[in-house]
């Protein structure tokens, strides 16, 4: 395989037109001038070049273009920053051999309805109706539970957290862990004998250096820290793993005991009370009562195309289909089923067939399963 590098927009559509046999083309989203969208119009307005993937590419994860290339069928979308380029490579080789034409019809259909997409005002209303009764109605319990928190452990009685619906913003949570938790499982794997943590690993998982971590200063690292057993290891690359060894149907690290939870953390986790502080970002606009769960930022950026679907073109919310499924049978759900429920629940939104009473039923399924003692 050869590949060619041209360094913008009019050098590509001019290597293009004096080469008919191209195999496939993977463009950085930033040209200069325009951007890859941009070129992919141009590629997709001539119907001689509809049979070659387009694969984009982004610095780092942006959830407007991501929902840009998902509505214009951009066949898959890639955050350059942390993929690995062999992936991309065996993705375009797969693509040259399995890639299916372009359904011109669908693309103007969902172009059409996303470009006239917003939330539903009676969604809207009733979302703020029940946030502000909710938080009225519990504000007392809410001051007891921010009261324990605060004897039980020092530090803030809520943390902040970035997350990706339809756009970025700080997530609110009642505080689970111990402040320095971190550290506290760095001391306790080095004292194995006076405490063992319960753990089902691969260990060799553990080994592989993340490379965005191994790209800043030693002791560095791209996101917040967990120490497993004697292992170090950031989340983001935590997650890249347990995603990468779901895939491949291997065991990865599962913390049974985790000493980081507190007591207080234990109840208002069981019970979803760490969760009412989301009733601000209702409030705001940020989430919905009802709707798909927000990702964590590292999440969202190892999800492509296939993966992910249509999950983001519906509200992110505080309860969903995955949630009550989940807690319904009180045992693990696969990444893939949870993904479907996701887009189920989004379907609605692409096909413009939102129902009220569909949303009151998930909440109806949600209140009994917050009393399972198997709850997750």
């Amino acid at each position: 395989m050869s590949i060619t590098i041209v360094e913008n927009s009019i050098k590509a559509t001019k290597y293009l037109q004096s080469n008919k046999n191209l195999d496939a083309i993977i463009c950085d989203y930033y040209l200069p001038g325009n951007n890859g969208i941009f070129l992919y119009d141009w590629i997709r307005a001539h119907s001689k070049y509809d049979a070659i993937p387009f694969v984009l590419l982004s610095k780092e994860f942006n959830s407007d273009i991501y929902k840009k290339a998902f509505r214009k069928q951009i066949d898959d979308f890639y955050v350059s920053s942390v993929s690995n380029p062999k992936d991309i490579l065996d993705r375009v080789e797969y693509l040259c051999t399995r890639r299916k034409p372009i359904n011109k019809k669908l693309k103007n259909k969902v172009e059409v309805e996303e470009k006239g997409y917003k939330v539903p005002l009676s969604k809207r209303i009733f979302d703020i109706i029940v946030a502000s009764s909710v938080l009225l109605l519990a504000s007392p319990f809410l001051l007891l539970i921010i009261l324990a928190i605060r004897l039980e452990s020092k530090g803030k009685v809520y943390y902040i957290s970035k997350r990706v619906g339809r756009k970025t913003f700080d997530f609110y949570k009642l505080r689970s862990m111990r402040s320095g938790s971190d550290e506290l499982l760095k001391k306790l794997a080095e004292e194995k004998n006076q405490y063992k943590i319960e753990t089902t690993t691969e260990d060799s998982t553990l080994d592989i250096p993340c490379p965005r971590c191994s790209a800043l200063p030693e002791r560095e690292s791209c996101s917040s820290v967990m120490y497993i057993t004697t292992h170090r290891i950031c989340d983001y690359w935590f997650n890249v793993q347990k995603l990468q060894a779901a895939k491949n149907n291997s065991t990865f690290v599962k913390i049974v005991n985790d000493p980081r939870i507190t007591k207080v953390g234990k109840f208002i986790r069981k019970r979803s009370i760490d969760e009412l502080p989301q009733l601000i970002n209702v409030l705001k606009g940020d989430m919905s009562i009802v709707g798909n769960r927000p990702l964590p930022v590292y999440e969202a950026e190892l999800l492509t195309v296939d993966d992910l679907s249509k999950r983001f073109l519906a509200p992110p919310g505080i309860t969903g289909l995955w949630q009550v499924e989940l807690r319904g049978k009180g045992g693990p759900m696969s990444e893939e089923k949870r993904m479907h429920l996701d887009n189920e629940y989004a379907d609605q939104f692409a096909e413009g067939g939102y129902s009220f009473w569909y949303d009151i039923k998930i909440i109806l399924r949600t209140v009994p399963a917050l009393f399972r003692s198997d709850a997750a």
